[in-house]
């Protein structure tokens, strides 16, 4: 599947989160861009260079025990997550949403989506909200990487 790189761009935390609350399936994947992505079909594990099945990307559905807590709250948890990736995997790397269908897991234990169905570009502005949603939490969590920028 070939994708364009001109995707519409989601410009606020509040218009991702009402795409999230109309569809299921949805992912966020971190990358230069579907059109690079959907060339090379599938993700490879840094650590070994081996292909999987598939490409990683991470969950924007709302899981049921989450129940009625804010899904807005939900959305920029799964943004702010993995907003160290930008910084860790150089120029170039930037959030879009897809629809996949997962078909296996990675190392991390990320869902590996086939079927990718580019959606949206995340603009920069987002991830600042998500940061901004977090830090308001009372009891705020840091990103999955831990370690220094």
């Amino acid at each position: 599947m070939e994708a364009p790189d001109d995707l519409p761009v989601v410009g606020t935390l509040a218009e991702l989160t009402a795409l999230v609350e109309r569809d299921r399936g949805l992912y966020v994947r971190w990358s230069r861009g579907p059109a690079a992505d959907l060339r090379a079909v599938s993700s490879t594990d840094d650590l070994t260079g081996v292909a999987m099945p598939g490409l990683s990307a991470n969950p924007l559905d709302v899981e049921k025990w989450w129940r009625d807590r804010p899904v807005e709250l939900w959305v920029a948890r799964r943004l702010y997550d993995y907003g160290h990736l930008p910084w860790e995997k150089g120029p170039g790397i930037r959030p879009w949403a897809l629809k996949g269908r997962e078909v296996a897991r990675g190392p991390d234990n990320e869902p590996l989506v086939t079927d990718v169905r580019p959606l949206c570009w995340i603009d920069e502005g987002v991830i600042g909200e998500a940061q901004k949603e977090v830090a308001r939490q009372k009891n705020p969590w840091g990103p999955l990487r831990r370690t220094g920028r």
